[in-house]
């Protein structure tokens, strides 16, 4: 997944928030002359853009691990500091697939494919099929704008503890034949203790 924040242009304190996501897609083909399936693995894009609020920074921030030939472009920044967009994403899941006809747009968004996610499949993808595998995936997703804020914690000071522990010499296994069996833990509660509505008529 690539992630990439611009701030809205005459929006103040906003900012797009654009994912580009990749699944791994893996398929059953099958052929007319085979008895089994053959597994086919391949790539399925999906963009998507959220505008979230993440106000404004107008100082310069420095890091203590960022390289000396790191500084000049830091400090050549503007005077902005953008916020640093996150997403959680839940394991996908896969609703429907289908083979249809390859259609001209198909060839473009493949392009786009980075190559560390073409390393991913072996090398470079076939694109040369009139074919295409449409998959329908489900995915949730929590996107969030973090930004480093100054905030006043009240700290006190060590506590050490005053007490000693009180240590007995009863067998461990006295002390627990003086525990009351956990009933509840193993029954489920009478009609009277689940707070149901008592006022009912039988019939």
């Amino acid at each position: 997944m690539f992630l990439d924040l611009e701030p809205v242009p005459f929006n103040k304190g906003f900012y797009s928030v654009d994912m580009t996501f990749f699944f791994d897609v893996c398929v059953d083909v099958f052929c007319p002359l085979a008895t089994s399936p053959s597994i086919v693995n391949g790539v399925s894009i999906f963009s998507k853009r959220v505008i979230l609020y993440g106000s404004e920074g107008n100082v310069k921030m420095f890091s203590s691990d960022c390289a000396k030939e790191e500084l000049v472009g830091q400090n050549s920044m503007g005077g902005d500091v953008l916020p640093k967009a996150t997403c959680q994403v839940a394991e996908p899941i896969c609703l429907s697939a289908r083979i249809c006809d390859c259609q001209s747009h198909c060839n473009e968004a493949c392009c786009q494919i980075p190559d560390c996610i073409c390393r991913h499949f072996g090398g470079q993808l076939d694109f040369a099929s009139n074919r295409s595998v449409y998959v329908t995936i489900g995915i949730f997703t929590i996107v969030q704008i973090v930004r480093n804020v100054q905030m006043l914690i009240p700290a006190y000071d060590f506590c050490i503890p005053e007490k000693e522990c009180v240590t007995t010499s009863d067998d461990p296994c006295d002390m627990f034949r003086r525990i009351e069996f956990p009933t509840d833990e193993f029954f489920p509660p009478k009609v009277s203790d689940c707070g149901c509505n008592s006022d009912r008529t039988h019939r």
